[in-house]
């Protein structure tokens, strides 16, 4: 076996061990599990009830400005019939992550999925139930996120999705307010490798990706002679790079640092080659659910240092990717 396919970084076999545990986890809370209670088939047949309100601007007309695309409605505290359904439920019910490393995994030593994601939705909940507990968290593959929330097995999605005019228009989604920013970046090993930056450097190479994300969508775009490997999710990125299957990564640069956390034999090369936002995706049937995550998030940008997101910041990503001063500005109309 060549030095190239030696597996590197998290301690050789035991370290690939965990990591293929972590890859295939995501089944271990199916997305089509829901609590089988009254309560709970009251709360979605009320959620599934059309509604009067007008639809996201953005989502009804496609006039999603592409400068802008994180630009949402104006937060409000006001109850609707998406609020409603959810509090008569008794439980919020979002899609999540547990797979990505400081954003969205189980902790192997409770079990719990925690992470910055994750501390984002307990807020929400807290404010919409006054308990934070009060979720019920469905793992979802990238390439599935916008079709759980199409087909109401998610009220939401938070997993580190990327605010686009596309997936406004096509995925008939809608967003919050930005609550992160990031840019795709490629990952690569730390010895040997040959590629320099997102350029031709990766002509011939062997390039992984997560289905249905904005890494994939910027390949397509612009290869550099590169030869895509799609996967499930970025984790699974990291299990290839380790086998020596593929030559580079690219993702979300936030998401890659969590990545380069577990192994150290792999970094990050070159700046991000795109600009994104990430927000919380929502039905663009129900804005008053939006423009009440909005509130969610006013509240928890609010405090300079001593903020809810700063904490989180602090406990998450901090360390495995500094530099980060505060969250994005929001941007509002409507």
């Amino acid at each position: 076996m060549s030095e190239r396919r030696k597996l590197r970084g998290w301690g050789g076999v035991a370290g690939m061990t965990a990591a293929c545990v972590l890859a295939v986890s995501a089944t271990a809370l199916p997305l089509h599990h829901q609590a089988d209670t009254s309560a709970g088939r009251a709360g979605q047949a009320a959620r599934d009830t059309p509604l009067t309100t007008v639809p996201v601007k953005a989502s009804a007309t496609g006039d999603c400005d592409n400068a802008h695309p994180e630009t949402s409605l104006t937060p409000s505290s006001a109850s609707g019939p998406a609020v409603d359904a959810i509090k008569a439920r008794g439980k919020l019910i979002v899609g999540v992550d547990q797979n990505s490393y400081r954003w969205g995994y189980r902790d192997p030593n409770t079990g719990d999925i925690v992470g910055f994601d994750i501390d984002l939705v307990k807020a929400i909940a807290k404010d919409i139930l006054g308990n934070e507990n009060a979720v019920q968290y469905k793992t979802v593959p990238t390439k599935k996120r916008f079709e759980a929330i199409r087909d109401g097995q998610v009220d939401m999605v938070v997993r580190t999705v990327t605010i686009s005019c596309q997936r406004i228009n096509d995925e008939k989604v809608s967003f919050s307010s930005a609550y992160f920013k990031a840019g795709q970046q490629l990952l690569v090993p730390l010895q040997g490798s040959t590629i320099k930056d997102f350029n031709d450097t990766l002509k011939g190479k062997k390039v992984c990706t997560a289905s249905g994300s904005t890494a994939e969508i910027k390949l397509d775009a612009d290869p550099h002679g590169s030869k895509k490997v799609l996967v499930d999710n970025q984790l699974d990125c990291l299990v290839l790079l380790q086998l020596g299957q593929v030559d580079a990564a690219l993702t979300d640069n936030a998401l890659a640092a969590g990545l380069a956390a577990q192994d150290p034999a792999v970094h990050l090369i070159g700046k991000p080659v795109t600009t994104e936002y990430y927000g919380v995706a929502m039905s663009n049937k129900y804005p008053d659910l939006v423009r009440r995550v909005n509130k969610v998030l006013e509240d928890y940008r609010s405090g300079g240092s001593d903020s809810a997101w700063q904490k989180a910041y602090g406990t998450w990503l901090k360390a495995v990717f500094p530099g980060v001063e505060g969250p994005p500005e929001p941007r509002y109309e409507g």
